[in-house]
């Protein structure tokens, strides 16, 4: 039997507010528009051969809505989806128990992939493949092996890193989609859903306040737009705009630009103790008292895009809008900032 903390056909991930605002459908999905027209003709494709979706990888930043878009992919394709994440798999055998509890066609999503235990990685190529998965019984001289047979299912992989997927996992994907930051005017659409979804009477001034400090993703959008409700509530505001808006996300410490107090700890560090970089990464987690995932799949996708930061081979550094952000002075010709 697999472990519940592996898979539960009927959760999704995320708290069950956060669950109910995800679409349902690809029409009903905002953004990433070319990502849903391809994926819409390789759907109707595969639908109309009667057969399961190729196998699909979905990376990019965190909050962009990957997990969102494996389920739509499951409702689309009318198949149910089991949801596990690639961390959570200690041994082989919890593979092979996900696998084979199908009955019928599914789909399998399984969220940070790339954090896969290779043994366990091993398994999925002939599953991927050829439907079958071997099973091993006793271990040396009495070693069994058993091959079983699987139903046909679609494979969506999510990271955040698609350069540690290893080429042989990768190769295996017929369909992989790279998610981007969304723009403003898109994710003011995503708020305004929202907001019609939760009952809060948000102004349009007040959408485009919320989605231009959401980091360019819809769930830190969501996040934010829960928050503002909050204060908006609590001051007994009957509508939430711009001006109320503003005045909750300068107390929740959400800048003009979407930085929030991690995100400007992290470039004043560069600029306070290391002269505006180039720092290594380690030395930032350490300084920071943060985990390097956080830094490199959080926080640094989002600076680096808005040009506050940028990696190159000697580590991390300041670029001069970041300077600009934070209110130091542009360095002089001795490189000295002030």
């Amino acid at each position: 039997m697999t472990d519940s903390r592996l898979t539960d056909p009927n959760r999704k991930p995320g708290e069950s507010a956060e669950v109910s605002l995800r679409p349902q459908h690809l029409y009903d999905f905002i953004g990433q528009e070319e990502i849903k027209s391809n994926l819409r003709v390789f759907i109707d494709a595969a639908k109309g051969r009667g057969e399961v979706l190729d196998h699909v990888l979905l990376y990019g930043p965190p909050g962009l809505g990957k997990t969102t878009l494996a389920g739509i992919i499951a409702n689309e394709m009318e198949l149910d989806v089991r949801h596990s994440s690639g961390p959570a798999f200690q041994n082989s055998a919890e593979l092979v128990g996900l696998l084979t509890q199908q009955e019928g066609p599914g789909v399998v999503f399984i969220d940070e992939i790339h954090r896969l235990n290779r043994i366990v990685e091993e398994y999925l190529y002939p599953a991927m493949e050829d439907l079958r998965i071997e099973i091993v019984v006793d271990s040396g001289p009495n070693a069994r092996h058993f091959q079983l047979d699987l139903e046909p299912f679609t494979l969506i992989g999510a990271t955040t890193r698609a350069g540690m997927l290893t080429g042989a996992l990768r190769s295996r994907f017929g369909i992989i989609c790279h998610l981007d930051f969304y723009p403003a005017d898109e994710l003011k659409l995503i708020v305004q859903r929202s907001a019609q979804i939760l009952g809060v009477n948000l102004t349009e001034d007040g959408a485009l306040e919320i989605s231009r400090r959401s980091r360019g993703t819809p769930r830190a959008a969501n996040r934010l737009l829960r928050r503002v409700r909050d204060f908006a509530q609590v001051e007994n505001s009957d509508k939430v705009d711009a001006a109320v808006a503003d005045r909750a996300l300068n107390k929740l410490g959400v800048d003009k630009l979407g930085l929030e107090p991690l995100d400007r700890r992290y470039l004043k560090l560069i600029v306070e103790h290391f002269g505006g970089g180039p720092v290594g990464i380690q030395n930032l987690a350490v300084s920071l008292g943060e985990e390097l995932d956080t830094l490199e799949d959080v926080i640094e996708p989002f600076l680096i895009q808005s040009g506050l930061m940028k990696r190159t081979s000697r580590g991390r550094e300041i670029t001069s809008g970041g300077l600009k952000h934070l209110g130091f002075v542009i360095p002089d010709s001795q490189g000295e900032i002030s």
